[in-house]
């Protein structure tokens, strides 16, 4: 078992873009983990409408 691991995950979240308004986009989180505890949040990114991958610093949470 390895002690520091490097987990992906992805989830439907809400997010508001400037452009678009309101979305419901699929954000996939890359977290590191020590012996299956979330120790920090590397990077995070979503897919858009058009199938293309943006950093999530773009949009901003529920305004």
């Amino acid at each position: 078992m390895k002690l520091i691991q490097v987990k992906r995950e992805t989830i439907q979240e809400n997010r508001f873009a400037p452009k678009m308004g309101r979305l419901n986009a699929k954000v996939t989180y890359v977290k590191s983990q020590f012996l299956g505890i979330t120790i920090k949040t590397l990077h995070k990114y979503r897919e858009t409408y058009y199938g293309e991958v943006k950093d999530c610093e773009e949009c901003v949470l529920a305004k």
